[in-house]
């Protein structure tokens, strides 16, 4: 069986804009996700799961994969079906 780590990352954080590819010591802040992930030795593939091209580029550069970027009103769309399965 195969380990996968999943790592979300939006584009528009409201506290830190554009945190996930501001630097933080040398690289960009998702940087520091992916490479915990690639060098721990746990998983086989490292996916990030993102609605922004400039993270896709990044974590791309530093070896994640990113299959595809979410729609950008994907957290909309969840809170509407998630209150929607509950009021029924």
């Amino acid at each position: 069986m195969s380990a996968i780590a999943i790592i979300p990352a939006r584009g528009g954080s409201k506290r830190i804009p554009r945190k996930n590819v501001k630097e933080f010591c040398g690289k960009p802040m998702i940087v520091h996700s992916i490479s915990a992930a690639l060098e721990s030795g746990v998983f086989d593939r490292v996916i990030i799961s993102t609605d922004d091209t400039e993270i896709a580029e990044v974590a791309r550069h530093y070896g994640a994969e990113v299959p595809f970027e979410r729609p950008p009103n994907w957290p909309t769309i969840l809170q509407e079906r998630t209150k929607y399965s509950f009021t029924r």
